[in-house]
């Protein structure tokens, strides 16, 4: 007797993430963009909105932004950094709850968003590195190369500029490096430069900064954890060493503020650790696929943009989407922009900076090119993308 044919069950199709599912920043409301906005409406600046609704005013302020100091990285390693830890519940006004970095949580965009008050979308650093539309070439926006006139790339005052037309004292006290550098003067210049070497002498010059106005607008910066993180992991010794320090700088600024002054500690993005596998380490310069109709590679391992062949956008879009739109969000640039990952607003000189194709990462993996990025396809930890991991950072708050 025969028997009755067997139906055959072929599996689903894997399901690509749609761009729409990706937890977007809260641009508007609590993003490092909307920071020194609402600190310096406090005091009194015009033209700024007080967007953090959570935050008091005062008649003095600083900010201390630490490279790579993630939420849940502080989390995680409580007995490295008991005083920060203790500053816990003072987060974004006294919530308890992170804000989030923007997109890519990378520092060239993170920097730019604090110091304009303005999302990526209208500054105009999508990345750490973007297609200028006008050359056809791929910027480096941290180190700024190739050349590119500054003020032409983005052309907005800084909030600080704005503070110091105000009667605001201003100034930022941060590495003597950093000066001149052309991400400084598009991001965080107006008011006065102060170059100190060690991370002492910058708090103690911070509150000094702080005493020497009715009214100040300080900012610091310390940038070695995130080299430890890059380099050794962010729970390497070396990662863990840099913490236990950067939590006695803080509590040594916190130690001396002036009547008066709300010191507010963030950070410009969080950080992860990639293993060195092929499954978590995609090498864009070994697959053929995800290279076929692509002119162009940007962006990082965790936040790609990707610059098509004129005419190939359609189907780099469908092959990317392919074979990794289930680890990461991989949207073309209009979906992108509609989803709202580079904010609201995207101006015209900026449309063409992001890429036809723009791919975040969700899962524990990264897109690296080893023959192209040696360095930074070397890193240990990486960040760029929308996962809480990367993209929560506090916002804690000492008040005097």
């Amino acid at each position: 007797m025969a028997q009755p044919a067997q139906s055959v069950v072929w599996p689903d199709e894997p399901t690509p993430l749609a761009p729409d599912t990706a937890p977007v920043p809260e641009y508007g409301s609590g993003s490092l963009a909307d920071l020194l906005p609402t600190l310096a409406a406090g005091q009194g600046v015009p033209g700024l909105g007080r967007n953090i609704a959570e935050l008091t005013p005062a008649d003095r302020n600083c900010v201390f932004l630490i490279d790579g100091l993630g939420w849940e990285q502080l989390l995680a390693h409580p007995d490295e950094a008991p005083y920060l830890t203790s500053l816990l519940g003072t987060s974004r006004g006294g919530t308890g709850r992170p804000i989030t970095a923007g997109f890519p949580a990378t520092t060239a965009t993170s920097l730019a968003s604090v110091g304009t008050g303005l999302p990526p979308g209208v500054h105009g650093l999508p990345g750490y590195t973007a297609r200028n539309p006008e050359t056809g070439e791929l910027m480096n926006q941290l180190r700024w190369k190739p050349w590119t006139p500054p003020r032409v790339w983005q052309p907005y005052p800084t909030v600080f500029q704005l503070a110091d037309e105000a009667g605001v004292h201003t100034s930022q006290v941060s590495s003597p490096a950093f000066e001149q550098t052309p991400l400084t003067k598009i991001a965080l210049s107006g008011g006065t430069f102060h170059g100190r070497l060690s991370g002492e002498e910058r708090m103690d010059l911070a509150a000094e900064q702080l005493a020497a106005g009715d009214r100040s607008l300080v900012y610091t910066y310390y940038s070695e954890l995130d080299g430890k993180g890059h380099r050794f992991g962010v729970d390497s010794d070396a990662w863990r060493g840099q913490l236990m320090y950067v939590d006695r700088l803080v509590q040594r600024l916190a130690e001396q503020l002036p009547p008066r002054t709300a010191l507010y500690v963030t950070a410009d993005h969080g950080m992860i650790d990639i293993p060195f596998d092929d499954q978590s380490r995609i090498d864009f310069d070994e697959d053929w696929e995800l290279r076929a109709g692509v002119a162009l590679l940007g962006g990082e391992g965790r936040a790609r943009h990707v610059y098509a062949v004129p005419g190939a956008e359609s189907d780099v879009l469908a092959v990317w989407r392919e074979v990794l739109g289930e680890q990461f969000w991989v949207a073309g640039r209009d979906e992108a922009i509609a989803a709202g990952w580079f904010g609201d607003r995207i101006e015209e000189r900026v449309y063409g900076r992001i890429g036809d194709v723009v791919a975040a990462a969700h899962d524990d993996v990264v897109v690296i090119a080893s023959a192209n990025e040696p360095n930074e396809s070397a890193m240990v930890g990486m960040h760029g993308s929308m996962t809480p991991v990367e993209q929560l950072v506090p916002l804690l708050e000492v008040r005097s």
